[in-house]
């Protein structure tokens, strides 16, 4: 994800700062209520866990509050990542193009936005109106609070994108860039008919042609799918458009995905209270005297820190920044650094409790517990390759100059580290042992890391709360709009007969189960660097895995090569956007790394030849 990709709006290109003041309204009503529901939900889900465990008297109104809430949040967080530019995209095709010729792009990009925004209002309106008779079985009001969270989100995130659009181009550019979107459009209004009769060329048409396209420019990856989709039903079939905004709201209100914004706010926390810098301490001290220590040190706390944070950026610039300083002056390359972190980003992200995890289950029906446990081996033979490099790297480094810490030392870091190193334990265990859902069991790290923050540590800093839950509303948003699109996507693909094709030519593939998983593999290495992980995945997750059980290959066995396939191309040059984050963290131009990160990427690829040839790594220990 690329979060400075968008220009900065500029405020002088609208009469009266129109953006300044929409940015102030914004606050009033979106911002301060999103941040209110991420503390809500905490405690309605953390006070539901404890009244059924502790309590032995369950509060059946917790979920379906929290459910409702849930959509809110949603929409709110993302109309605050438009707002700043922070939605997912593809920059790979325009990060170097001339800037004006990079500023019709981006108006044109953002008019593709308005334009999926306008095709979604009367969908959602008639979304709304289908469900103002419903009930919600326990709260016994109607399902039209939920459903109007979809229509209440498309308008403001219309307005925005406007908004967005006249501080960021010129008039110009605006007046220009939509004349040609207008006109394109009419083009294809005119030519319905046709589309109508081309059947599933349809799909090379819309799915392939104008998604490939949209991405291409940097139309953010969430409302590239949800144009895309629109135009195909309303182009080519005969659909009631009122589907998508309902498919949107089953996607993004699945109570697993509700783990989403809390394991980002308890990221954080973790960062905010010193927990994650406590733990990098101690490891630093344990083995940071040996070759390559430093580099274990990295790998080591990426191991144990990763997937709390729901973001792989957060991940990476919670653990470099500390490190890295060090590590160059004992003569590590910048491009060797790069390399490390990227391939420790794409080898965790089968570590739980990973965001991409909690997704597999809650598009797939895979047990988030058989996830949980089925995700450390993987992570642990990624980790074990790339110690082989690291090894391989510094055999020969200076070590004349670092000192090794006493016992006594040593043991005062694991003291202080301690309240730190158990937090992952707790997580893992917690779901494990049956004690609390997926979902629950971050309300759980919530509560443990404030408490650590507060009474051990002694860093908890409450102004900055306010702004880590806004940065959780931003993030969650901009992953559960893509979750939402994608949902409907992926339902539009299915109707299309397109799950059928699928099932055919992957289960007419040579080779069995291995050949299934390889072909799997290096497919998804491919969509992982395109389409980013999250939106792979709950693009085909619903279509590939009821092939993967028909030949015969276990369920968590086939998640844990995705996962770990699209993680390997999220971080691998030259369109994994994962690889260019890693840069901008390490501040390493990206000529000076890309040369450098192939032994990294040659080991994972070695590690996932391993996880996919020997099921053990994955369903060992289930």
């Amino acid at each position: 994800m690329d979060d400075t990709a968008w220009p900065q709006a500029n405020p002088a290109r609208l009469p009266a700062t129109a953006s300044a003041r929409w940015g102030q309204v914004l606050a009033c009503v979106v911002e301060v209520p999103a941040a209110l529901i991420v503390v809500a939900e905490a405690l309605i889900l953390g006070g539901g866990a404890f009244a059924r465990y502790a309590l032995h008297a369950p509060l059946p109104w917790t979920d379906e509050v929290a459910s409702l809430l849930f959509v809110w949040l949603a929409m709110f967080g993302a109309i605050i990542a438009l707002q700043r530019g922070a939605h997912m995209q593809l920059t790979t095709f325009i990060k170097n193009q001339p800037p004006r010729k990079r500023a019709w792009l981006d108006a044109f990009g953002m008019w593709m936005v308005v334009a999926f925004l306008l095709l979604l209002l009367q969908p959602a309106w008639e979304h709304l109106a289908e469900h103002r008779g419903v009930q919600m079985p326990t709260l016994e009001i109607s399902e039209a609070w939920r459903a109007g969270a979809i229509l209440a989100g498309t308008v403001l995130m219309l307005v925005t994108a406007v908004i967005r659009l006249l501080s960021c181009a010129s008039l110009r550019q605006t007046a220009v860039s939509g004349l040609a979107a207008a006109l394109g459009a009419g083009a294809l209004w005119l030519l319905s008919p046709v589309l109508t009769d081309l059947g599933n060329a349809n799909l090379v048409i819309f799915f392939l042609l104008m998604l490939g396209g949209c991405v291409a420019i940097g139309v953010p990856i969430a409302f590239a799918f949800g144009l895309a989709t629109l135009c195909y039903l309303v182009l080519s079939t005969a659909t009631p458009l009122s589907i998508i905004p309902n498919r949107m709201q089953e996607g993004m209100s699945h109570m697993i995905l509700l783990a989403v914004p809390l394991f980002i706010f308890l990221g954080g926390l973790i960062e905010m209270t010193g927990l994650a810098r406590a733990m990098i301490q101690f490891l630093a001290g344990l083995i940071g005297h040996l070759r390559g220590g430093l580099q274990y040190v990295l790998l080591g706390a990426m191991y144990i820190v990763s997937g709390i944070s729901g973001s792989k950026a957060a991940d990476m610039a919670a653990v470099a920044p500390a490190l890295f300083p060090e590590m160059k002056q004992r003569g590590a390359k910048d491009g060797d650094l790069i390399g490390l972190l990227s391939a420790s980003g794409a080898m965790s992200e089968t570590i739980p409790p990973s965001i991409v995890l909690i997704t597999v289950g809650s598009v797939t029906g895979v047990s988030i517990t058989s996830l949980f446990i089925g995700g450390l081996m993987p992570a642990l033979v990624g980790l074990v390759m790339m110690a082989l490099v690291v090894w391989w790297q510094t055999r020969k480094e200076d070590m004349r100059g670092v000192a090794r810490p006493s016992r006594r030392a040593l043991l005062r870091l694991l003291v202080v580290a301690l309240p730190a190193l158990a937090l992952p334990v707790i997580i893992r265990t917690a779901v494990v042992e049956g004690v609390a859902t997926a979902t629950e069991v971050s309300t759980i790290g919530i509560f443990y890391a404030a408490l650590a923050g507060v009474l051990v540590y002694r860093q908890f800093d409450y102004r900055r709360i306010y702004p880590i839950l806004l940065n959780t509303a931003a993030l969650s948003g901009a992953i559960l709009l893509i979750v939402g699109c994608a949902t409907a996507m992926a339902w539009a693909l299915t109707q299309s007969g397109f799950a059928q094709d699928l099932v055919r030519i992957m289960s007419a593939v040579p080779g069995g189960k291995s050949g299934f998983l390889l072909v799997s593999a290096l497919a998804f290495i491919v969509l992982g660097s395109l389409l980013e992980g999250i939106p792979a995945i709950v693009l085909f997750g619903p279509l590939l895995f009821p092939i993967a059980r028909l030949v015969g290959v276990h369920e968590v066995h086939y998640a844990m090569v995705v996962i770990f396939a699209m993680g390997l191309g999220l971080f691998a040059p030259p369109f994994g956007v994962g690889f260019y984050a890693a840069c901008a963290i390490g501040r390493v131009s990206p000529d000076v790394a890309m040369p450098r990160v192939w032994p990294h990427m040659a080991a994972l690829f070695i590690a996932l030849l391993l996880l996919t040839l020997v099921p053990w790594f994955s369903i060992g220990f289930l």
